[in-house]
C-alpha cells in the first residue's frame, strides 16, 4: 500500500476541488519511516505524522477558540437606551414618565445623560428628571400601564 500512495501526487487528484477547504500533506517518506508505520502503531490509520501533528494543532486550536468564546463577558452597556432616548428626541415624540410615587408627568426629551433627562412640556415648567425616579416611560397615546 505504501507503494501505491508515493504513485500518485496528490496534484493529480481527480477529486481536487471537492477536497479544495482541506488541507492535505503527503509527504514523501523514505523506507525506515514507512517500515515503522506498517507494523500497525496507527491502530488501522494510514495518516502520516504531519497529518496527525496537523490535525492535532487543529483540534487544540478549535478547542481554545471554543473556550475563548464561552469566556467573553458582554459588553455593560448596549446603546439601547441611549438609541432610544435619541428616536424620541429628533421625532419630539410626546411621552408619559410615570415617576416611582405614582406621578405622571408629560412633554419630549428634550435632551438626557447618564442620570437625568431634561422633559420639555407645554403650559407648565420643564423638568429635569432623575433616572432612577422614573418608574417607566411610554409614548402618549399608547397602552403603556403596568
Amino acid at each position: 500500500m505504501k507503494d501505491t500512495l508515493d504513485s500518485m501526487p496528490v496534484e493529480s487528484s481527480t477529486d481536487q476541488d471537492s477536497f479544495a477547504n482541506r488541507k492535505l500533506i503527503r509527504p514523501t517518506l523514505t523506507r525506515a519511516e514507512g517500515a515503522h508505520s506498517d507494523h500497525g502503531h496507527n491502530h488501522g490509520h494510514n495518516h502520516s505524522p504531519a497529518e496527525r501533528r496537523d490535525r492535532d494543532r487543529d483540534r487544540d486550536r478549535d478547542r481554545s477558540a471554543g473556550a475563548g468564546a464561552k469566556k467573553i463577558v458582554p459588553t455593560e452597556q448596549t446603546n439601547a437606551e441611549n438609541f432610544y432616548y435619541q428616536k424620541q428626541m429628533q421625532s419630539k415624540t410626546p411621552m408619559v414618565i410615570v415617576l416611582r410615587d405614582g406621578e405622571e408627568v408629560h412633554g419630549y426629551i428634550e435632551w438626557y445623560d447618564k442620570h437625568c433627562i431634561k422633559l420639555n412640556r407645554s403650559g407648565a415648567a420643564n423638568l429635569m428628571i432623575y433616572k432612577p425616579a422614573i418608574k417607566y416611560m411610554f409614548k402618549e397615546g399608547e397602552n403603556g400601564r403596568k
